[in-house]
């Protein structure tokens, strides 16, 4: 498994995350077998949030890791707070307990980065500053992210931080392209070319932050996955004849597109099935084209002008 920079933090990390939003109702088995598949294909980043499964995902993560004897060193844990039941929280006292709960249910004495989950309007910076400066210094938190914030957001969250914020958790796949179509079609009156971020893809490759890819098999919001999918029969052809050229399935080539553009993103799975990790950990070693990628970009609908 490749790896890459997690912004400027020093941290390397593996190319591909694995998400844990989905593990909660696993049988130990099945979840020991996706962990220990997942790590033994050199997958060590595991991303998580207080939220997934009813705050229970944290808890079944830990006990796997237990099970398995792998040491808390060699792994890189993540997780995301601010989300509650109807509304967003980024209140100081929000985070220091939701920090706390993280770490008893994954049973660790610190988290290696902390995002904030999706901005919450009536952020006060100075506020999240101080609770991110005690995470820190009390060596709970040793590097802090964001999900879903748009450049002013995070400059505006920036403006107060000591510490640079080192990721962005945003929504990408190949049907889900918002922030490449901007682009792409600058300077054009393709509705395609409508910016709904503020240019988040340049903007994170200036600052060096990683941007993290959620639900990279998804098409719209959580609509459903695209591959196999009757809704995009040239998109699935595209991937077919692509994944005979190149050895790999169409699992595998979805991620393969992501981890092909030059912004170095990080794409994190969702999956719960052992067998499709290591499709996408095949599909990593290879080396998509330039042709191919685009191909494979207007197969789902894309334009170029």
């Amino acid at each position: 498994m490749k790896k890459l920079k997690l912004g400027t933090s020093g941290l390397e990390v593996s190319e591909v995350s694995l998400g844990c939003m989905r593990i909660g109702g696993m049988e130990n088995s099945s979840l020991d077998n996706l962990i220990k598949t997942s790590f033994d294909a050199g997958i060590d980043f595991y991303d998580h949030a207080d939220i997934y499964g009813g705050s229970k995902c944290e808890e079944v993560f830990a006990s796997s890791v237990s099970r398995l004897g792998i040491n808390r060193h060699d792994l890189v844990l993540q997780s995301k707070c601010g989300i509650r039941q109807g509304y967003f929280d980024f209140s100081k006292e929000h985070i220091l307990g939701s920090v706390d709960r993280i770490l008893s249910r994954l049973k660790t004495e610190y988290l290696d980065i902390l995002l904030l989950h999706r901005p919450d309007t009536l952020i006060e910076p100075e506020e999240v500053a101080e609770a991110f400066n005690e995470l820190h210094d009390g060596g709970k938190v040793r590097n802090f992210g964001v999900s879903n914030f748009n450049p002013g957001q995070i400059e505006l969250l920036q403006a107060s931080l000591p510490m640079k914020l080192q990721a962005n958790q945003l929504q990408l796949s190949v049907t889900n392209t918002g922030m490449i179509d901007r682009g792409i079609t600058a300077n054009t009156k393709f509705p395609n070319s409508i910016d709904h971020d503020g240019g988040i893809l340049d903007y994170c490759r200036l600052k060096k932050i990683t941007i993290q890819a959620w639900s990279p098999f998804q098409f719209g919001f959580f609509e459903g996955v695209f591959i196999d999918n009757p809704k995009f029969p040239e998109l699935n052809k595209v991937l077919d004849d692509l994944s005979e050229t190149y050895g790999v399935t169409k699992t595998g080539l979805a991620i393969a597109w992501i981890q092909r553009h030059p912004a170095k993103i990080q794409s994190v799975l969702g999956t719960t099935t052992a067998s499709r990790v290591l499709e996408v950990v095949e599909a990593c070693k290879i080396d998509l084209s330039r042709p191919h990628w685009y191909e494979i970009y207007r197969a789902a609908g894309n334009v170029l002008p």
